[in-house]
């Protein structure tokens, strides 16, 4: 295809020379949300990023005039809040082959079974995720569904990324049905992406495109080359807006919608945007010495690469001469994921293993903050770690990087196994005097809440250190936590309990902080 024509681009950059603003009330989907400072603030960030730079935002604008009047008729049809269109451009900034970090696809980035759920048809043949009639009428019956459950548009939003299940969980029944709702900080992250969406692009993506297409219908049995033939469109742009079709015929199984292009697009109109000629010139090192050393750098042995400012994904992947897709997934990071300059980045896939054997969490830091420290995958830190996907992280925690952790802390070689017998309603009479010699090996097989460790483990921490007679240390002692230490190796170390330490300290959870002064008390 041919670019763009310059007053375009030129006019669209007037026209967004400064990012619009993020308002205090807004609507979606016909609730009134109202935005609190502190997510204002978070949410301006990401519509700042989004109209930085002229030259890719208004590729998306031209992607959006072009396929948000089919994504339009297809809400319609399936009375679906039009609002909804901007999760497209979140998704996968229109892009029809996008492929995300964890094998999401197209325009919506359904993954294969969720497609498969929604009506969608995946194999050698067809992949409708990259057609932008079936896999919005895909979105629209998902989201819908998600909304039978909450009666709350926000809510089902939220299910897109994390499914109703994990919505259900995380909010209870908290605004159900309700027509008005306050965004805060605490809002879930990818609701306040899609406001920034929304804000970005909302007033920009009126009027016709560069690029027109007309649905073409009842095509099956039909060739591509037939298809040009017959509407003198050349081949080869009709299979750029068709990238869904992998064989030459379209097939006749069902009807599918075939996209004839009218117009010319920019030679980045079907691609994620690449730096070229015209755009914003990027920061180079022009010292030979700071560009070699860069082309040593290595974490866990994989060759990483340093994000300069205002780079994307697209660009910094070109530049370590690797694909988009690779880079994404090398990552664990989405099509979306802003890079922050002067952090490194993989260029390789991260290792099932650290280097470094332990690590105690920084406060602020984040699972895949740390997996990105050391070069390993964030399902190993999950396993070794024995943590659910959604289990939060403390500071002072320690972390185990290469191996699994005790299924009970260990601190002295010599430590005896003593897990007690609980009752049948799993209750324990903590004032009983418990011998560490004689004490029965039984624990029920129960769930916990504990977001730290699993059931059995929570049941032996609090009940295992109950040790009978009386204490030598003075009426009241100073603790200062260091980074190995834990509740029980502290309670061990002053010959308490770890009940007792919990209540001397009001604490609610197993997890310390470095330096952390704990009170004991004589017994």
């Amino acid at each position: 295809m041919n670019f763009f024509a310059p007053a375009l681009i030129f006019c669209g950059a007037a026209a967004f020379s400064q990012a619009p603003q993020v308002p205090h009330k807004m609507q979606f989907a016909g609730l009134t949300l109202s935005i609190r400072d502190d997510a204002r603030r978070e949410i301006q960030k990401d519509v700042d990023a989004l109209t930085l730079h002229p030259k890719y935002f208004n590729i998306k604008v031209e992607r959006a005039k072009t396929y948000f009047p089919i994504i339009e008729k297809i809400f319609d049809e399936e009375r679906l809040p039009q609002d909804f269109k901007y999760l497209a451009l979140q998704e996968s900034a229109l892009v029809p082959d996008a492929v995300s970090s964890s094998n999401a696809v197209g325009f919506w980035q359904f993954k294969e079974f969720t497609a498969h759920e929604v009506g969608l048809r995946v194999d050698a043949e067809v992949d409708e995720r990259m057609n932008i009639a079936s896999a919005s009428r895909g979105a629209a019956r998902y989201l819908k569904q998600c909304n039978h459950y909450f009666n709350n548009w926000v809510y089902a939003l939220q299910s897109y990324q994390m499914g109703a299940g994990g919505v259900m969980r995380s909010v209870g029944d908290q605004d159900l049905g309700g027509r008005h709702m306050e965004i805060t900080s605490d809002t879930y992250w990818y609701v306040k992406k899609f406001i920034a969406h929304k804000v970005a692009f909302e007033n920009a993506t009126s009027g016709k495109g560069v690029v027109e297409l007309t649905r073409l219908n009842s095509a099956g049995g039909k060739t591509l080359l037939e298809i040009s033939q017959t509407t003198s469109v050349e081949e080869q742009k009709i299979r750029d807006f068709n990238k869904w079709l992998k064989t030459d015929r379209i097939p006749i199984d069902k009807e599918y919608v075939v996209l004839i292009p009218n117009g010319e697009g920019s030679v980045d109109f079907g691609v994620l945007a690449i730096a070229t000629s015209k755009a914003t010139p990027l920061p180079e090192s022009t010292n030979p010495a700071v560009v070699k050393e860069e082309e040593k750098l290595k974490i866990n042995g994989i060759p990483v690469i340093r994000a300069r400012r205002g780079e994307t994904a697209s660009i910094i992947a070109a530049r370590g001469n690797i694909g988009v897709s690779a880079f994404l997934s090398n990552n664990e990071i989405e099509i979306d994921n802003p890079l922050r300059e002067g952090d490194l980045y993989f260029l390789g896939k991260k290792k099932k293993r650290a280097e470094q054997e332990l690590y105690t969490i920084k406060s602020g830091e984040s699972l895949w903050m740390i997996s990105q420290r050391f070069g390993v995958q964030q399902k190993s830190l999950l396993k070794y770690n024995r943590l659910n996907k959604d289990a939060k992280l403390a500071a002072g925690l320690t972390l185990f990087l290469n191996s699994k952790k005790p299924a009970v802390p260990e601190t002295e070689t010599e430590r005896e196994n003593v897990i007690v017998t609980l009752d049948e309603d799993n209750s324990f009479n903590w004032d009983q005097p418990v011998s560490k010699k004689n004490v029965a090996i039984v624990v029920p097989e129960t769930k916990s809440d504990s977001e730290t460790m699993p059931s059995t483990e929570a049941a032996t921490l609090l009940l295992g250190d109950i040790t009978p007679g009386t204490s030598n240390v003075p009426a009241i002692s100073i603790h200062e936590v260091k980074s190995s230490d834990t509740l029980y190796s502290v309670a061990r170390q002053y010959g308490v309990t770890i009940k007792e330490l919990m209540e001397w300290n009001e604490k609610k959870e197993f997890t310390l902080s470095v330096g952390e002064k704990l009170k004991i008390h004589a017994r």
